[in-house]
């Protein structure tokens, strides 16, 4: 049985429908990211899980119970925000206890929890500070220790690291990441970040208009999207237009070639349909493995140490494709005409 389970939730705010039918069973100890863009409705089924938001229908179920109708403080969650929301009166030990207080713990009881979410977070030498005197990674770190401090049954996060400069934010990700798995507690993490939702999550909802437009593993939305949508959301991708010769032998033209896409496709003979590509499917390298040769010149080439992408115009598309820095070839010039070869399966065909 799954430990949370969200039903038919929806929510409107007046005549405006901000989520549609969204369902989920979670199990006890995942970690689910809510992932989309801004207005797609991620941080509203948050804010109904807490009890912030009350759903217009639809039903939460954690751990059998149904908390639907309860209050927040009746729910037994941890949650942190994108403004850490830390008490600025209080230094770091108090902001930590207080949800130990309000529930009435006693007093070495409460000080033995503090030292713990302090150790665990690696902070144990700041009790005595106050938020004022803190970065905004330990500041959130603070925020994180003091809902985890409550024994929470359930841990929401809501953009917590979408204040804090890129460095910071990665490495706060993994510490969240590891203290999620060390406690073993079901985390619901909301976020516009594809990166951070890809890198920490057990699966991933990818959100548009309300709707979960796909529910998978991190390898599943990005190798395999279901829609339109989450393949353009979801990674660099390009776009190119084809045309079905034949549906059952799975065959499109594009370009010039006519090649075997080895799937099934959506439309019949002579029917436009738009097949895409990852950047890191193309290669340029002599002998490469690839059923399509696609002839084009470079528009423009960016060395990025590692890594450099690369933009080939094949007069119309412009495709996006990286290739592995190699010491004993430069990278091609801008106008040069080369040839990028891609493997028929690595070309998905992408639904409307």
């Amino acid at each position: 049985m799954s430990f949370l389970t969200l039903t038919h939730l929806q929510k409107s705010f007046g005549p405006t429908k901000v989520v549609h039918d969204f369902n989920m069973a979670i199990e006890k100890g995942e970690f689910i990211s809510f992932l989309g863009p801004s207005g797609c409705g991620k941080t509203t089924v948050l804010r109904m899980i807490a009890g912030f938001e009350t759903p217009t229908g639809g039903s939460i179920v954690i751990n059998g119970r149904d908390q639907t109708e309860l209050k927040p403080n009746q729910r037994n969650i941890g949650m942190v925000f994108q403004a850490y929301a830390l008490f600025p009166n209080m230094n770091v030990f108090d902001n930590v206890a207080f949800g130990l207080k309000i529930a009435g713990k006693p007093k070495a009881e409460i000080a033995a929890r503090v030292q713990e979410m302090l150790k665990l977070i690696h902070l144990e030498h700041l009790a005595d500070r106050y938020p004022y005197q803190m970065s905004g990674g330990q500041q959130q770190r603070v925020a994180l220790a003091r809902a985890l401090a409550p024994k929470p049954q359930v841990l929401l996060l809501d953009e917590p690291l979408s204040a804090l400069d890129a460095k910071i934010r990665v490495s706060l990700r993994e510490e969240i990441r590891q203290i999620q798995q060390q406690l073993g507690i079901t985390t619901v993490f909301v976020t516009h970040d594809q990166e951070e939702a890809l890198s920490i999550s057990d699966r991933i909802v990818v959100m548009n208009a309300g709707r979960a437009d796909q529910i998978g593993t991190p390898f599943e939305i990005y190798n395999r999207p279901a829609t339109r949508f989450v393949a353009s959301f979801v990674g660099t991708l390009s776009l190119i237009d084809a045309t079905v010769v034949n549906a059952s032998e799975s065959t499109v033209k594009l370009g010039e070639q006519v090649v075997s896409l080895k799937k099934p496709l959506p439309k019949g003979e002579g029917e436009k349909i738009t097949v895409a590509m990852r950047p890191e499917c193309g290669s340029l390298a002599e002998g490469a493995r690839g059923d399509i040769a696609i002839n084009g010149k470079v528009a423009s080439s960016h060395f990025l140490g590692s890594v450099i992408r690369t933009k080939l115009d094949v007069g119309g598309p412009v495709l996006s494709f990286d290739m592995f820095n190699d010491p004993g070839r430069a990278p091609p010039a801008v106008g040069e005409t080369v040839t990028l070869k891609v493997a028929a399966d690595d070309l998905m065909v992408l639904a409307d």
